[in-house]
């Protein structure tokens, strides 16, 4: 389970700057729910959160999608600018998110899984993940 922590970049930044110990036991159900639901492995969600996109299966793109849901970035296969904005701002910085979002906000994938994957991939190239 140690490994969850460091799944993805966006883990620590899915809240605010400040991790709490509250925050820190979200993000790691969350991680632990997602990578349960999806069957990722540990070596796919290393390369994730290290940005190589190559291949890339169909877990690890609804695993990244099922993330991204639980942070609330995407509802619906839609992404919430408001809620990027407010979550990422603090650690990325304000034109740097706006920036990001302007970039990514209108990814459209083959499916659910495939937009959220498009849209991580689209923010950790946009600098939007430290």
């Amino acid at each position: 389970m140690k490994f969850i922590i460091a799944l993805l970049g966006l883990v620590t930044v899915a809240l605010a700057a400040d991790v709490t110990e509250e925050h820190k036991a979200i993000i790691r159900q969350h991680a632990n729910e997602c990578t349960q639901q999806e069957g990722n492995t540990k070596d796919q969600a290393m390369a994730l959160r290290n940005g190589n996109f190559e291949d890339t299966d169909e877990r690890i793109k609804c695993f990244a999608n099922c993330f991204l849901e639980k942070a609330g970035f995407i509802v619906d296969g839609q992404l919430m600018p408001a809620v990027v904005q407010q979550k990422l701002t603090d650690v990325a910085g304000a034109d740097q998110v706006k920036a990001a979002l302007s970039a990514c906000d209108s990814i459209k994938g083959a499916n659910k899984c495939d937009t959220g994957f498009q849209i991580y991939q689209c923010f950790y190239k946009n600098r939007a993940f430290p």
